[in-house]
């Protein structure tokens, strides 16, 4: 009996209706739910994803020098500059000073026009990243291996890859033929330039 009357109440058109309605809107929120996010969405959730806008310098040897390589500067969320790269044609097991200089021109065979090395804030030249004072541009030396090549990597903290006053855009990389003894100044005795590279904005 009981059985009987729901059947009748739930034949009923006016329950139908509410029961149809109520299908299409558990449908229609279901569908919202599951739809593909917007364009927006996207870019909001895949901002800084990919790979970071990069810097690159690709080193030329000067007149009578071999070295050669390329050096690419990254970015880092947190502040500063990633500094990765190879160079290649130094002297086997051999130490080299390593520095960004002021000018972006390599333009004489020499690597002169480059002139001194970046030094924004005035300081005496040292090591780098040393409690002493230095050069922005003071960069770590370079290490060749037996077969006479350099690996970079490290971080800066206190570079930018922008033409502001910390920026290293449009400024030079040079390779030295000494090493650098952090203590003559401005230079650090590292000898001549064995190669020049304009640091430039890349993909």
């Amino acid at each position: 009996m009981l059985a009987s009357r729901l059947a009748t109440l739930f034949s009923r058109p006016v329950v139908t209706g509410l029961s149809l309605a109520a299908l299409l809107f558990v449908t229609a929120c279901s569908s919202t739910n599951t739809a593909a996010p917007s364009a927006a969405e996207t870019a909001a959730s895949t901002a800084g994803a990919g790979k970071s806008v990069q810097s690159i310098a690709r080193l030329e040897a000067t007149k009578g020098s071999s070295v050669s390589g390329t050096v690419q500067f990254f970015p880092l969320t947190e502040g500063g500059v990633r500094i990765q790269g190879r160079v290649e044609g130094l002297a086997p097991n051999t130490e080299h000073g390593f520095h960004i200089h002021e000018k972006g021109d390599c333009s004489s065979g020499d690597g002169l026009s480059a002139g001194g090395h970046f030094n924004p804030t005035q300081q005496a030249h040292g090591k780098f990243n040393a409690s002493q004072p230095h050069h922005l541009g003071d960069l770590p030396s370079l290490d060749a291996d037996p077969q006479g090549v350099a690996i970079i990597d490290f971080v800066s903290k206190d570079l930018a890859l922008n033409r502001g006053a910390n920026g290293i855009l449009g400024r030079s990389l040079i390779v030295h033929n000494d090493p650098d003894d952090f203590t003559t100044q401005p230079t650090g005795n590292s000898g001549a330039r064995l190669a020049c590279a304009v640091i430039e904005r890349g993909a």
